[in-house]
């Protein structure tokens, strides 16, 4: 029987750090600005005037208290609101391939493994920044990985979908080594002028290298006990563009075209189904909550991961066994729990079990049961 280990992880961060206090300053500004252009029509009652956002909001919301983005000065001008990336010609690695070459090389060298033993490279992530060609190809290139390359998008379960994915492969014997890399620019489709929402993403890269366990040969190894994944239609999270836009002729900057999402009814509906498919996928494996060393959780809401793990462990949760790093990192879509799982790993001895979860639009689910060797 084949076991399928994961050997080493890497993190690309961006250099541009934003914390509450001035995304708020930014926001409230454009709101002042706002209500001052529509005064008349605010005093007629024919307009609501907008309401100033607060680091105390986005805290208690949310848990979120910093991010990490790849431009700074476009989302804190009041008068643009969204990242200003320069377009890169052909010739140029794409930015999202040099998110995820940086990431890759930090996670290959963990696992202790040349580029060109890769056989297998998918780039997993909630958006891709162009249709084709494939990004993972492109990366494929850049690192000088061999076999093949594609891309895969699950919204926010993107990484946990790679990591089955990749892990079947190595399990049938199609291959022995696989890459998973998760490119997210979250700040390019978030709308900087959405009270409910202007907090929620940041930016980052996560990369997983997956081994035949013969072959391995990093000092630290996790095995790959089981991955379960689930999926079920909502329009509760929605992003409406894509390329048919143009024939459709609807706005390239209507509001539907960036992040929107119920946020309420994405708690109610989500956090029960999460923590179910935990709990099952735990049971199929013979055990239960009280096996869990550790639960890297998505992260997007210290209040879902907080209820989620209490489900599943029947007890609130110490900071140890499900690990926040929404609250410096915040919402990084499919790259969160990696982040959690490549930070907060170190003490785990031989033996001990957890899992690697992740959650979101679809809506989609996906848990990757691991015990350290």
């Amino acid at each position: 029987m084949t076991h399928v280990v994961i050997t080493g992880t890497g993190l690309y961060t961006p250099e541009h750090a934003v914390d509450n206090a001035a995304l708020v300053a930014a926001f409230n500004t454009w709101v002042d600005a706002e209500n001052h252009q529509h005064a008349d029509a605010i005093g007629r009652g024919e307009r609501e005037p907008l309401a100033h956002s607060s680091s105390e909001f986005i805290e208690k919301a949310s848990g979120i208290k910093n991010r990490y983005v790849l431009d700074a000065q476009g989302i804190l001008d009041p008068q643009r609101m969204r990242p200003k990336l320069p377009q890169r010609n052909n010739d140029e690695p794409s930015l999202q391939c040099e998110m995820a070459t940086a990431a890759a090389r930090h996670a290959l060298a963990a696992a202790r493994v040349d580029p060109a033993d890769i056989e297998l490279v998918i780039v997993a992530c909630s958006n891709l920044e162009r249709a084709y060609p494939a990004v993972a190809v492109e990366v494929q290139q850049a690192l000088g990985t061999s076999g093949y390359g594609f891309d895969m998008n699950v919204a926010c379960s993107s990484a946990t979908f790679a990591l089955e994915t990749a892990a079947n492969a190595i399990a049938s014997g199609s291959i022995k080594r696989a890459l998973v890399v998760n490119p997210e620019i979250c700040s390019a489709h978030l709308n900087f002028r959405d009270r409910d929402s202007h907090f929620i993403f940041g930016d980052a890269c996560t990369a997983i290298v997956l081994e035949n366990s013969a072959i391995a040969a990093a000092d630290e190894q996790f095995e790959i006990l089981g991955t379960r994944l689930v999926t079920k239609f909502s329009n509760a999270i929605r992003n409406n563009a894509g390329f048919l836009s143009r024939v459709t002729d609807s706005d390239p900057l209507a509001l539907d075209k960036l992040f929107v999402q119920e946020g309420r009814r994405v708690f109610k509906e989500v956090c029960p189904m999460v923590a179910k498919l935990i709990t099952d996928h735990l049971a199929s494996l013979e055990l239960n909550g009280s096996d869990l060393k550790r639960m890297w959780l998505h992260q997007a809401n210290q209040h879902m991961n907080d209820l989620i793990a209490r489900k599943v462990l029947g007890y609130d949760p110490s900071a140890a066994q499900a690990p926040i790093i929404l609250d410096r990192y915040a919402n990084t879509s499919s790259a969160g729990s990696i982040i959690a799982f490549h930070l907060h790993r170190e003490e785990l001895v031989e033996g001990d079990i957890g899992v690697i979860c992740s959650f979101g639009a679809g809506y989609s689910a996906g848990s990757v049961v691991v015990r350290r060797r």
